[in-house]
């Protein structure tokens, strides 16, 4: 609220999430130290706000377990390529030298998430 009383939320990208989800089942018996869900890196949610994101929007989604993507994924190196546009770095650009070939940080395939652009 204060960013956009400010006039700053446009100029401002707001990223919250994780690199993963949970399943929604535990494997193991279930106790009382042990009653968490596992680690499902297929399908994870980030929220974004302001610098150009659409707002009031979701995008993908999962099966009704939230466990496999049914509709627009979203691969981490396009989530990284969509971030790096947003902040007006060109992904297909910035590149790092190993070994002496240059890489990108949004591999070969990433390619920037339109859908979620203003």
């Amino acid at each position: 609220k204060d960013l956009k009383l400010r006039g700053l939320m446009e100029d401002t990208l707001v990223v919250w999430g994780g690199e993963f989800g949970r399943t929604v089942y535990s494997q193991g018996k279930l106790t009382g130290e042990s009653y968490g869900r596992d680690h499902h890196p297929r399908c994870f949610t980030m929220w974004m706000a302001g610098a150009g994101v659409k707002t009031g929007i979701t995008y993908g989604q999962t099966d009704d377990f939230g466990y496999n993507i049914v509709k627009d994924p979203v691969h981490v190196h396009d989530f990284q390529a969509t971030l790096m546009h947003l902040i007006g770095i060109d992904h297909e650009r910035l590149t790092f030298k190993y070994q002496g070939r240059r890489f990108r940080l949004t591999d070969v395939h990433g390619e920037v998430v339109r859908g979620i652009l203003a």
